[in-house]
């Protein structure tokens, strides 16, 4: 058995295969149609719909579409999930240090009770304590900024021939 801190030195494996010009270039489209639409929104209806950890959401989307944190359920249940917790955390127990690390691990915990993990969703907690965010961030943007990013990728995912989005919904 290794000591604690060889374990530090890693397994040695190999790196992962690198991604090619044509998956590099058609996740970068997703990901630019799909912030482009929710920001394009957020500017014309002058309601927020644009929330920081989207940008990872896309990276998952448009770049690992066949991830199980890139399905449908992970991806809205996961932001959902995790922004309500922050909010309870945040509006009940109160802006303190702990409170915002409570909500963290607790969102995590919940997520992986309801196997609806959605990494980028993990920073949501954060952000709400962060903005001080209202209750009504669990709808805007937070709810319809996460279904509007799945529609995007449903829609633009399945253009790829190779390629069937989602793998599953529920």
């Amino acid at each position: 058995m290794k000591s604690y801190f060889q374990k530090f030195r890693g397994e040695h494996a190999p790196l992962a295969a690198r991604t090619g010009i044509k998956e590099i270039a058609f996740a970068w489209g997703g990901g630019f149609i799909a912030i482009a639409l929710i920001g394009f929104l957020t500017h014309s209806l002058q309601h927020p719909l644009v929330l920081g950890s989207f940008g990872a959401s896309c990276v998952l989307l448009f770049g690992f579409p066949k991830s199980p944190f890139s399905q449908p359920r992970n991806v809205v249940f996961g932001h959902f999930i995790s922004t309500l917790i922050g909010l309870i955390f945040f509006h009940i127990i109160g802006d303190m240090w702990w409170s915002m690390a409570l909500a963290l691990a607790t969102a995590i915990a919940v997520m992986l009770a309801t196997n609806t993990v959605h990494p980028p969703a993990g920073s949501n907690p954060i952000i709400v304590f962060l903005l001080g965010a209202p209750w009504s961030f669990l709808i805007t943007p937070t709810l319809i900024g996460a279904v509007i990013l799945v529609i995007v990728a449903l829609f633009y995912l399945n253009f790829k021939k190779s390629l069937i989005y989602p793998s599953y919904w529920v």
